[in-house]
């Protein structure tokens, strides 16, 4: 095969200028990333062009197989000559041969020329097409401008035609405002002048000879009124505003004269019927009373809408208030007048019959008081809808009539019951009942009521104070006040006789179902635990536990007490029940040393002690502290320094200018000083009770075994000696402590104890009858007397022998505990 024909210089200089747009690194006509990869792909798609199909079966040979790959998918021809012939014929070289290098190169030329003919050729076809679309569209958007431009010219015309029209229209609804203010103008005008206007037509009612408050064009004309009157008022910058402002006041003036004037006649026309009823007739009898209510109740809705009228302008009006005072001011004027005689000659025929039972006198008196401040509100509220002071101040006024009858009364009962009965019907029925419940009506009767309760209390507080000093300080006991234990021992008989009567009676109601017990004391009990009553009754009542039976300070502190408990003030109370308290535990100590004196020191101290007991008990109910604070002026810095300064020594630094002066030290260190004490009535009962058991207890030790500690006092002084370096000692060998003299010691003791034991708790049971208190009290003794025989037998244990024990025959402990065990 030849070779190929050389490339023409034109075609290679083509080349090499192609070559320099995308050389590195400057290149002619750099591409961007997108434009390379578009040219990669387009490259990468042209090497895989199909081999033609008019290409010989000869030639196939000659490529390489990637060429041949799209060929050989293709169906094999029938010949390889009619392959050919078609190629030829569509190349139109039918009659041509290729025989060497030159004419295949020509022909592949030609067959690489037509492919990209026909390559082309759809292109073209399409651009034909889209030229003749942008054909179409240009003549479509010249017509879409001629539109526009007709639109445009229809918009300008329209716009002058909107502008002329808006125009008219404005000036149209200029000229319906300006109607419309001229109309609101002349209409403010007519209003305004509306209220000037109104002056006349309110004259010629006023001043016409048949206007009566009671018609029906007088309350509309008040508000026509009123109403002008504000509306000038309002508007001080008229040029008339003065004028008829005075004007119009003078016409209030005139309506509030004419109110005025007929209410006033009318509540006096009803006082002066009233008046001049028959005077034969009881003024303070129950028909006079109705008679009064029931008159001006039946007047009320003449007057009551003329005064509500006035009641509801006169907090805008300084007129109508000043009215509507002088209409309260009389009508309070008359019921006074009406009241005031009546519920003085009711008051004293309250007096009269109830002369010497102050209680029913207070009792009766506040109740009619009650009813005639509840009556004068109710017709009150017939007449008026809104409160007044005044009316209270009235109501108090007459009540101070029935203070002014009672407190002398008061101020001369002596009593503590009927003061303190006083005190609860004042302070419970009257205050905390009537006042409480209807509050508003009773607020004036309230202030009396707290007054009279003030001097009740007042009065209270004084007879208590003579009443401690009379009856409990200055209490002289008579014999049987101090005829202990023989009165209890002669009720405790009647008990048991009583007891007796009922087991041979039968169960059912009798005269021995009386039971040992005084209702004052339940009475007196009653603001007690339940605890205390549940096991009072559970057990058998002492005779000392009845209220009769009391030392007669005792149930006089108790009683006064449990009067002024609910009746004073607490701090009050805590004052009187300490000086109470206090006066009635001297009294005890005074009967019991007494009682003492004539019986024996066992009575005397059971006697305080029970009685301490009963104290305790009693005044636990009472919710308040017994403490109260005294102070005192101490003067013992002032009595030293003035002893210093009449001292002659001190006589040369008067008038020493230094610290040495000695007037200048009486006036700093003489200064009295202010001490507070604080007094507490219930520990002061606790303090002299654990004295009292305490010395009980002391008492009963040393009647039992007194010789034993007086034995063992001595054998511990002899060991004292010895262990102080004294001879040593052979508690055998000592006179006094011989077997046969311990033995006589310990039989004389062990008898005393069998004898007199049974005698002490039988005392303590006719006293106590308590077994729990028996037993707290008696305890102590018990473990005294078992301590003294246990240090006895470890001392014999130590000191004797065998049969030195044997002769003494101390009782051993077993024996001691069975001998105290009766007390249980």
């Amino acid at each position: 095969m030849a070779e190929p024909p050389p490339v023409e210089p034109a075609g290679r200089e083509v080349r090499d200028r192609l070559s320099l747009w995308d050389r590195r690194p400057q290149p002619a006509a750099p591409l961007s990333d997108r434009q390379t990869d578009s040219v990669l792909e387009m490259k990468a798609a042209a090497e895989n062009l199909p081999v033609p199909p008019e290409l010989p079966i000869e030639d196939l040979c000659s490529l390489t197989s990637q060429s041949l790959t799209v060929a050989l998918t293709a169906a094999v021809p029938e010949s390889t000559e009619d392959v050919l012939l078609k190629g030829f014929a569509v190349l139109g070289m039918e009659d041509e041969r290729i025989e060497t290098a030159q004419q295949f190169f020509s022909w592949f030329a030609q067959v690489q020329t037509q492919m990209d003919q026909d390559e082309g050729a759809k292109y073209r076809q399409m651009r034909d097409y889209l030229s003749g679309f942008q054909e179409q569209c240009d003549a479509i958007l010249n017509d879409v401008n001629s539109a526009l431009q007709h639109l445009e010219s229809l918009q300008k015309q329209y716009l002058f035609v909107s502008t002329k029209t808006g125009t008219l229209h404005e000036a149209c609804e200029q000229l319906l405002k300006e109607q419309s203010e001229l109309v609101d103008l002349a209409e403010n005008i007519q209003q305004k002048l509306s209220y000037f206007n109104e002056l006349e037509n309110i004259n010629t009612k006023l001043n016409s000879p048949t206007l009566s408050v009671n018609s029906e064009g007088f309350i509309p004309m008040l508000a026509k009124l009123d109403d002008c009157i504000a509306y000038i008022s309002s508007h001080p910058n008229f040029k008339d505003y003065p004028v008829y402002l005075i004007k119009f006041k003078q016409c209030l003036s005139k309506a509030m004269h004419l109110i005025k004037t007929y209410t006033v006649n009318t509540l006096q026309n009803l006082t002066s019927q009233l008046m001049k009823r028959d005077p034969s007739a009881v003024p303070n009898s129950d028909n006079a009373f109705t008679l009064f209510y029931v008159k001006f109740r039946a007047a009320a809705p003449k007057v009551r809408t003329l005064i509500e009228q006035v009641e509801q302008r006169s907090e805008k009006m300084p007129e109508y208030q000043q009215v509507l005072n002088e209409i309260h001011q009389c009508y309070l004027d008359q019921r006074e007048l009406l009241l005031g005689p009546s519920i003085a000659s009711t008051v004293t025929e309250l007096t009269s019959q109830n002369n010497r039972d102050h209680c029913a006198l207070v009792r009766s008196g506040c109740a009619f008081m009650v009813h005639v401040c509840q009556d004068e509100h109710q017709l009150y509220n017939e007449f008026f809808t809104k409160p007044t002071p005044k009316l209270d101040e009235l109501l108090e006024k007459l009540c101070l009539s029935l203070y002014d009858v009672l407190r002398p009364m008061i101020i001369h009962v002596i009593h503590l019951e009927t003061l303190s009965e006083l005190c609860g019907i004042l302070k419970n029925e009257m205050l905390e009942d009537h006042v409480q419940n209807n509050a508003e009506q009773l607020g004036a009767f309230a202030a009396g009521v707290k007054q009279m309760l003030e001097d009740v209390q007042e009065r209270l507080v004084y007879r208590t104070h003579i009443y401690i000093q009379t009856d409990i300080t200055g209490y002289k006991p008579a014999p049987g006040d101090l005829a202990y234990p023989d009165k209890l021992e002669m009720m405790e008989q009647i008990a048991q006789s009583l007891k007796e009567e009922q087991k041979k009676l039968p169960s059912e109601a009798s005269f021995s179902d009386v039971r040992l017990e005084d209702p004052e004391s339940c009475s007196l009990i009653k603001s007690g635990s339940a605890e205390s009553l549940n096991a009072r009754h559970q057990t058998t009542i002492s005779p000392a536990d009845l209220h009769g039976m009391w030392y007669p300070t005792v149930r006089r502190t108790l009683v006064c007490l449990s009067k002024l408990y609910r009746c004073i003030d607490r701090a009050v109370f805590q004052g009187l029940s300490q000086e109470a308290l206090s006066a009635c535990i001297h009294s005890l100590l005074g009967a019991a040393d007494s009682i003492s004196k004539n019986k024996t020191q066992v009575d005397g101290q059971l006697f305080l002690i029970k009685h301490l007991l009963i104290l305790r008990e009693q005044i636990a109910p009472f919710h308040t502290d017994f403490t109260i604070k005294e102070i005192s002026l101490d003067l013992k810095k002032t009595r030293d320094a003035a002893f210093k300064i009449l001292n002659p020594k001190t006589v040369s630094r008067f008038f020493r200018l230094n610290s040495n002066n000695a007037l200048i030290q009486f006036l700093l260190e003489g200064t009295p000083e202010i001490r507070e004490h604080y007094i507490d009535s219930k520990k002061d009962v606790d303090r002299h009770l654990k004295s009292a058991c305490e010395q009980f207890i002391q008492q009963q030790t040393k009647q039992f075994i007194e010789q034993l500690e007086e034995f063992m006092t001595k054998v511990a002084a002899l060991k004292t000696m010895a262990t102080q370096g004294g001879p040593k000692y052979s508690l055998s060998q000592q006179p006094w402590a011989q077997p046969a003299k311990i033995n006589d010691l310990v039989s004389s003791t062990y008898k005393t104890i069998k004898t007199k034991l049974p005698s002490t708790l039988r005392s303590m049971s006719l006293y106590l009858s308590n077994k729990d208190t028996e037993l707290i009290l008696f305890k102590p003794v018990r473990n005294n007397i078992q301590q003294m025989f246990q240090k006895l037998h470890a001392l014999l244990k130590e000191e004797f022998s065998n049969e030195d024990l044997q002769i003494i025959a101390c009782p051993s402990m077993e024996q001691v505990n069975l001998l105290l065990s009766m007390s249980k």
